[in-house]
């Protein structure tokens, strides 16, 4: 037995909930869809002649099967049974695998199958990541055994999760696409994030065309009827179809969160009055991220919400009380409210260029170069939106300033009393460019009274993205940030780093205009920050109690 499978175990063993039943029997079936083709469906429960609150999950991951039947023969020894299905054409099921599109109408086949089956007394639908989005797909198909669902870690606005400003979030989609194409891919996956135009990576390094990523790479804006019709309109809608609880947990830094705060917030009137949002410090894999901070009540096991939640909703039929729960990083506790919260007040830092500092006015009117050079990207360190670069994800301690030309590091003074960043922080900039588009980031950090920087957020902004753009000119862009909830220390300092890559948390901007995988080329850009009474660059932060 592998740690994983024994941490899981452990996991069970300190849940507070007892072992119940010592006898337990598993099966397998074959569940017909509507076209007939048959889907591989395993399951547990304890022995015994009655019928049972059942957690079900439908997955496309094969290689974790034997998590799934640790999950199925704990459950069981607990007082629930457990069903799995496996995708079509993943883990035996028959038919051809292809991402997404036969979620919702194979999910509908199935979870109204295991409806009809009389030792199902009642359902909760349980998913984590693609589990998750195999739940959100048939929100508008549940039967009336279901009574509620656990979804973590994915969000129903796709476009959200794959783009920032038109610049596609490689290390999520880029790198799923790799692993998940039905067949093996060797290539090096950043030489492949590089490869221009980016639109015939496929065919030129992995083998041959994948139409479904093409697509993905090409449909840079929300308003795309790409994202706007067919599976993935449908995948937006699935929030407000919902009409039993849900509790949807999430992490700081999982690359879904901002996809999953919209779905929360998306939910129909008679779901959210009785739903929950659990946002905690952790990564796509539950494990903590924050480098620098005390962090010893997480509550990051997944393994103990779903005791808790199904405990509540499958064995003791309650209807949860509506409820938000945030982490608060720094002061590592955690904050309830009955909505999504936002800061009371604004903190706001203006930028002077000249001094390079975090002022509380705007100073007289400075600027500062440097030269983007799209061949010479700034890699990724310590950021929200990132998968396959693992070891980069979270809040994480961050190079000196300045640390390369093309960065440039802007400082406050120590403050004077701690503050908590409650919300959506953004910075607005006020730049020019020698391109005809570009990019410019912006990432926020704390700088500790020891000289340790850490980043909080981070972002992207396309300088014409909405509107075409005139080298030369002064215009305003503005980054927006992902929501957090992060104290900041008295005696910190804040430091906003200034740059125009991101890589490969965002693809690579060549400096030109247009859809950014299919450049052939890159350039060169100058690139200015303007500040002062002129140009009020400057960061706001929602500062809450």
């Amino acid at each position: 037995m592998d740690d994983r499978l024994r941490a899981v175990i452990n996991s069970y063993k300190s849940s507070g909930v007892p072992v119940r039943y010592t006898d337990i029997e598993e099966g397998e079936e074959w569940v017909p869809c509507k076209d007939g083709v048959r889907l591989r469906v395993f399951w547990f429960r304890p022995v015994g002649g009655r019928s049972w609150p059942t957690i079900v999950q439908r997955s496309c991951y094969p290689m974790a099967h034997e998590m799934y039947r640790v999950h199925g023969q704990e459950l069981a020894r607990r007082g629930y049974a457990y069903i799995c299905q496996y995708c079509r054409g993943t883990g035996g099921s028959e038919g051809q695998w292809e991402p997404n599109i036969n979620e919702p109408s194979d999910g509908a086949d199935f979870i109204r199958w295991a409806d009809g089956l009389n030792w199902v007394e009642s359902i909760g639908y349980w998913g984590c990541s693609y589990l998750a989005s195999t739940g959100w797909a048939i929100t508008g198909a549940l039967p009336a055994k279901v009574k509620s669902m656990l979804l973590s870690h994915y969000g129903t606005e796709r476009f959200t999760s794959a783009y920032q400003s038109g610049l596609f979030r490689h290390d999520i989609l880029t790198a799923w696409a790799m692993g998940n194409a039905g067949r093996e891919i060797k290539a090096d996956y950043l030489k492949s994030c590089r490869y221009r135009p980016h639109v015939k990576v496929d065919k030129a390094l992995w083998g041959g065309e994948l139409p479904w990523y093409r697509e993905w790479v090409t449909n840079i804006h929300g308003s795309d009827p790409y994202w706007k019709e067919g599976f993935w309109k449908f995948m937006s809608d699935a929030p407000r179809k919902l009409k039993v609880p849900v509790c949807i947990v999430e992490g700081w830094y999982d690359h879904h969160l901002g996809s999953a705060l919209e779905s929360f917030k998306n939910l129909s009137l008679e779901a959210a009055a009785h739903s929950r949002l659990v946002i905690g410090c952790w990564n796509h894999g539950f494990q903590p991220c924050a480098q620098g901070k005390v962090q010893e009540h997480l509550e990051n096991d997944e393994v103990h919400q779903v005791l808790d939640w199904f405990g509540e909703t499958l064995l003791e039929k309650k209807s949860p009380a509506r409820r938000v729960d945030w982490y608060v990083i720094g002061e590592d506790a955690w904050r309830s409210w009955s909505d999504i919260p936002a800061g009371q007040t604004e903190l706001v830092f203006y930028l002077d260029a000249g001094r390079k500092r975090l002022e509380g006015k705007a100073e007289a009117d400075r600027e500062i170069s440097y030269q983007y050079d799209p061949e010479n990207p700034v890699m990724s360190r310590g950021a929200e939106s990132l998968f396959a670069s693992f070891q980069e994800v979270g809040s994480l301690e961050q190079p000196e300033p300045d640390y390369r030309p093309d960065v440039v590091s802007f400082l406050s003074e120590p403050l004077e009393q701690s503050v908590t960043l409650l919300g959506e922080a953004k910075v607005e900039l006020f730049v020019k460019s020698t391109a005809e588009d570009t990019a410019f980031t912006a990432k926020l950090m704390e700088v500790t009274s020891e000289g340790k920087a850490y980043n909080i957020r981070g972002s992207i902004a396309t300088l014409a993205y909405e509107t075409p753009y005139v080298p030369g000119e002064v215009r305003k862009t503005t980054v927006s940030m992902w929501a957090a909830a992060y104290q900041i220390q008295s005696g910190s300092r804040l430091r906003l780093d200034i740059s125009s890559s991101d890589f490969p948390q965002y693809a690579i901007h060549p400096n030109l205009p247009g859809i950014w995988a299919k450049q052939e080329s890159t350039q060169t850009a100058c690139q200015t920050i303007l500040t002062g009474e002129s140009y009020p660059s400057r960061a706001v932060l929602p500062v809450g109690e």
